[in-house]
C-alpha cells in the first residue's frame, strides 16, 4: 500500500478465523428466556446466573447519600451521620410481576448505549423495583429499573444511579457473573491489527525484478499472523 507521502509499505493481514459450526446448538430466544443448547446442556438464563447474589447487598456513596441495593430485596437511599441513619427513602422493592411484564415483549437481554464508544451498545438484563416511598411531587411510589451489565473487573458493584424522571430511577450494576452468558460474551467486538513495514528503495528494485516469480508463489506461503 502507499500512504499520503507516496511511501510504499508491505502489510501483513491477520488470519481470518472461520466461524465455528455448531451442529448441535440451537439459539432459543423468547419473551421469557434466552438459552443456548449445547450437547444437551443448557446455559443458564441471566436470572439463574444472578441467583448467586441472593442475600447480598451492595452499597455506593455519592456525596450526601448512600445507596444500598439488596438483591431481590430493597433499594434504599440513606443519609448517615456519625454512624446513625438520619434520613431514608426506599427507591423500590423487587417486583417479580413487574419484571415479568417488562420482559413480555422483550428478550431477557436488551441493549443500551455504551459509554465506552459513541457508536457501541452494551447488553443488559433488567429487574424492576417498585412500590417505594411515596413521592411528594407525583404522589406516586418511587420505582427503579436495575440494569445488570457484564463487567470483567472481577467484582460486583453499583456503577451509577440516576433519576431519569421525577422519582423514577435507573441503577447500573456491573458484574462478572453475566459475562458467562453467551450473549454477553459476544458483546465486545474483536479488533484485528494489520502490521505494515515501509519498503526501502533497494527492496523495491529487488521486488520489481522478482515480480513475475513472486506471483506464482502458492498462497499458503503468504505470511500470516
Amino acid at each position: 500500500m502507499i500512504d499520503g507521502d507516496k511511501r510504499k509499505f508491505e502489510c501483513v493481514l491477520p488470519r481470518e478465523t472461520e466461524p465455528q459450526d455448531y451442529k448441535d446448538e440451537t439459539l432459543q430466544q423468547n419473551t421469557s428466556s434466552v438459552s443456548l443448547m449445547t450437547d444437551r446442556r443448557v446455559t443458564k438464563t441471566p436470572d439463574e446466573l444472578l441467583a448467586v447474589l441472593k442475600d447480598q447487598c451492595l452499597r455506593r456513596d455519592e456525596g450526601w447519600w448512600r445507596y444500598e441495593l439488596c438483591y431481590h430485596g430493597k433499594l434504599r437511599q440513606m443519609h448517615i451521620e456519625n454512624g446513625k441513619l438520619v434520613q431514608e427513602f426506599v427507591l423500590g422493592t423487587y417486583d417479580s410481576d413487574a419484571t415479568a411484564d417488562f420482559h413480555k415483549n422483550l428478550s431477557d437481554v436488551s441493549l443500551q448505549k455504551d459509554h465506552r464508544s459513541k457508536n457501541a451498545a452494551q447488553r443488559y438484563h433488567s429487574h424492576i423495583y417498585s412500590n417505594g416511598t411515596l413521592c411528594d411531587l407525583t404522589n406516586e411510589p418511587r420505582e427503579t429499573e436495575v440494569r445488570f451489565v457484564c463487567s470483567d473487573t472481577g467484582v460486583n458493584m453499583i456503577s451509577s444511579i440516576t433519576e431519569v424522571a421525577t422519582c423514577k430511577y435507573m441503577l447500573i450494576l456491573s458484574t462478572p457473573i453475566l459475562c458467562k452468558h453467551p450473549l454477553f460474551q459476544q458483546e465486545r467486538p474483536q479488533f484485528k491489527v494489520i502490521n505494515c513495514e515501509e519498503i526501502s528503495s533497494s527492496s523495491e528494485v529487488s521486488n520489481d525484478a522478482d515480480l513475475e516469480i513472486d506471483s506464482l508463489v502458492p498462497s499458503e506461503n503468504i505470511k500470516e499472523l
